[in-house]
């Protein structure tokens, strides 16, 4: 699965890290273009004549909606409506939808499908023969459309056929997700490398915690109900569409305004990265929450994002032995519906 990581220069010193040794790479993601190897996202498949209506069943996305061209956000629950894995969903094929999240939830999440798919005429699939590789930069668009012959579409939407497909993702700078056959990675890269400068996928990373975009990982599973992660925010839920597993507690939470926690974006005044599940408390000792997930930003400080309680908390606040400042979110922590996505507006 990773020799193409491997054959990119990298070194894979943990599972779902990949670093290079390139300096100040989160400052040169500002001023120029690079790329990087994005091993902690993986890839889940669903195939077969009922994999509209199985997915429909399971998804807070309307899976009409992921039609080639918008690939909106999604999530799947359990019946108490805490998330099991969030996702991006695309369509490569007619019947052959397409699952992008973090590497250490497709196993599981494919295991919980795999129990409601024997009443349908599908097929899942854990893709570990696919790359993933992440552009950053101005020139981004131009670069993949050089290379992949593709027209660049804007965030949450794909463009490509089903060998190839090119996904924008929101940040501070532009950014582009190519997924394609790991056997054609090697080529892609070192084409790409003559035009943009390889970095760790912390970089990734960080502009995804810029984005107030979390992802999910393994130990986080079955503990967030989808809004704790403003995902309604960011265009994952549908509330127009029919039933799926989880829809009910999502539906009450959002319609009486029983969300009591909410991912924030914050920065620690230290250089040291806070672990996940690390306490954010305030003035007077009391746990407010607690990180998803912390890079090192430009200027070599922690940015996290945390779940947090709602209520006014008593400053300052800390986390890991540093004080903690409160960060705006790109974006307003109320409803946008995904039906809204694929009209334009």
């Amino acid at each position: 699965m990773m020799d193409w990581i491997a054959a990119t220069g990298g070194r894979q010193e943990a599972e779902y890290r990949v670093t290079f040794d390139t300096p100040d790479a989160p400052r040169l993601a500002l001023d120029a273009s690079v790329m990087t190897p994005l091993a902690h996202l993986g890839v889940l498949d669903v195939e077969g004549p009922d994999a509209e209506t199985f997915l429909q069943g399971q998804t807070s996305a309307q899976v009409s909606l992921a039609d080639g061209d918008l690939a909106p956000l999604t999530c799947f629950c359990t019946p108490k409506g805490r998330m099991l894995a969030n996702a991006q969903l695309l369509r490569v094929a007619p019947a052959h939808y397409r699952l992008l999240m973090h590497a250490s939830l497709v196993a599981s999440l494919a295991e919980h499908l795999k129990k409601f798919a024997p009443f349908y005429k599908v097929e899942l699939r854990e893709r570990d023969d696919l790359a993933l590789l992440g552009l950053i930069g101005h020139e981004a668009a131009a670069l993949a459309e050089v290379r992949f012959d593709l027209l660049p579409p804007r965030p949450w939407h794909q463009a490509g056929d089903e060998q190839i497909q090119l996904l924008a993702h929101p940040g501070p700078r532009p950014r582009l997700l190519a997924c394609l056959p790991a056997d054609q990675a090697e080529e892609a890269w070192n084409w790409l490398k003559a035009h943009a400068t390889p970095v760790d996928n912390a970089v990734w990373r960080l502009h995804d915690i810029q984005s107030g975009l979390a992802w999910l990982e393994a130990d986080q599973r079955d503990t967030y109900l989808p809004q704790m992660l403003n995902w309604e925010a960011l265009g994952g839920i549908s509330f127009k569409k029919g039933c799926y597993t989880g829809q009910e507690v999502v539906a009450r939470a959002h319609f009486r305004g029983q969300v009591k926690k909410r991912l924030v974006r914050a920065q620690l005044d230290g250089g040291l990265l806070p672990e996940a599940g690390s306490a954010i408390e305030d003035a007077e000792d009391r746990r407010l929450g607690e990180v998803l997930c912390a890079e090192l930003d430009a200027y070599g400080e922690a940015e996290v994002l945390a779940v947090m309680s709602t209520r006014e908390p008593a400053l300052p606040l800390r986390c890991a032995g540093q004080k903690l400042k409160l960060l705006k979110l790109p974006y307003s922590v109320e409803r946008l519906d995904p039906e809204s996505l694929a009209e334009g507006t």
